[in-house]
């Protein structure tokens, strides 16, 4: 079924006389290739006698666009040049923002889009923008091009608002949202899995060693004090007088490292970066399945690097729900907002992300030098992995007690 002129004029919203490329470019894109390419030349007539014959250029590429894909030969970046080409198509990635499919895009996202579109078609209208050159892939036509966009994106709208800014923080907020779901979803799980599990008491005397050495550790000049106290989101100054609330907090922070200032005085750089990128590599899917083989295991489990990497691999979060082994009635699982391990999974890969795990609760106590899982151990990381959980699914909220 062939596109005519009329149809391009009403899908853009606006006579033909006043279609730019990339209106007409939009409307080919939006039927079969072998369609677009049967309309091209009733869709050039129809804009040459209306006085809007855009350029021998655009059509070429155009031919040559809709032929790749109806022949299966153009990728989607291809397909993306050729749109952002026309002049007044923004760029997929602006600076730090991408920007979604149009039927992802939030309210506000579509408003600066629109807006941005708006902005480049006064642009190509005063002669800034040649999308001949851009579709040659011209380099400078290419550089003014984004400027153009950048500037725009970066500079107030009458109303104050910083297109950038506006759109970065929105995707924060829901970056953020989409986090703290997961913890609501993790820890749902993992009250499951503690409730089964049953008691662990508290090991008192192993915790009042630990702590000692942790304070001693952290009074030290050097590696690993640091760290730990960033990661726990402490100073070292002021760490918690009781005993259980310093364990737990240097243990959520190996979980969820909350220090953000890693330039302090006598930084190991490889070192401190190295270990936090690791850290916060890991996802929920990790961590629950690995606290899910501690805490069912109790004291004595193997914890090596590798060890953790296999409860990754092996871990079925629907094992033991209500509907028995390997699922519920429904067949559902938990995604964790998409954190579902769901990727091809990489054994060495995830390793080498536990390495630096296994190294700090050796330090804390939570695994031995044979690197088994301690009564101390037992008791704290499924609490520590917790009270990460808890803190995100509830804002202001206080985590479980100690013990």
């Amino acid at each position: 079924m062939e596109l005519a002129p009329d149809q391009v004029a009403e899908l853009a919203g606006r006579p033909l006389g006043a279609l730019t490329r990339r209106d007409v470019a939009l409307a080919l894109l939006a039927v079969p290739a072998a369609d677009a390419l049967a309309s091209l030349p009733g869709i050039r007539r129809g804009l040459l006698a209306a006085g809007n014959p855009l350029s021998a250029a655009f059509w070429s590429s155009a031919e040559a666009t809709l032929r790749a894909i109806d022949e299966g030969d153009a990728t989607v970046g291809d397909v993306r040049t050729w749109l952002e080409a026309t002049g007044t198509e923004p760029k997929g990635m602006i600076g730090l923002h991408v920007w979604d499919e149009q039927a992802e895009r939030s309210q506000l996202a579509e408003e600066m889009h629109t807006r941005l579109v708006s902005y480049l078609e006064e642009r190509l209208a005063a002669g800034e923008i040649d999308p001949d050159l851009l579709a040659a892939g011209d380099t400078e036509a290419c550089r003014v091009h984004i400027a153009l966009q950048e500037r725009w994106m970066t500079s107030p709208l009458p109303d104050g608002r910083v297109p950038m800014n506006v759109l970065l923080d929105e995707k924060d907020e829901e970056l953020l949202a989409e986090w703290e779901a997961a913890d609501a979803e993790a820890l749902s799980s993992l009250q499951a899995v503690l409730a089964r599990a049953g008691d662990r008491p508290l090991p008192a005397g192993e915790l009042r060693l630990a702590a000692a050495r942790l304070r001693e550790a952290v009074a030290r000049r050097g590696w690993p004090g640091p760290l730990l106290v960033a990661c726990g989101g402490m100073k070292a100054r002021e760490l918690p007088d009781d005993d259980a609330e310093l364990w737990l907090s240097l243990a959520a922070g190996v979980t969820s490292p909350a220090g953000d200032d890693w330039g302090g005085p006598g930084r190991r750089i490889g070192d401190v970066d190295d270990v936090v990128a690791s850290l916060c590599a890991l996802d929920h899917f990790d961590w629950l399945a690995v606290i899910t083989a501690l805490a069912t295991g109790g004291p004595g489990t193997s914890a090596s690097a590798p060890d953790l990497a296999g409860y990754v691999r092996d871990y079925d979060p629907d094992e033991g729900l209500d509907g028995g082994p390997g699922g519920d009635d429904d067949g559902d699982r938990y995604d964790f907002g998409g954190l579902d391990g769901g990727d091809e999974f990489d054994e060495l890969g995830i390793q080498a992300m536990f390495v630096p795990v296994t190294m700090l609760w050796r330090i804390l106590g939570a695994i031995d030098d044979e690197e088994r899982l301690t009564p101390l151990g037992w008791w704290g990381l499924p609490e520590a992995v917790r009270r990460v959980w808890a803190h995100s699914a509830s804002p202001g909220s206080e985590p479980p007690s100690p013990g």
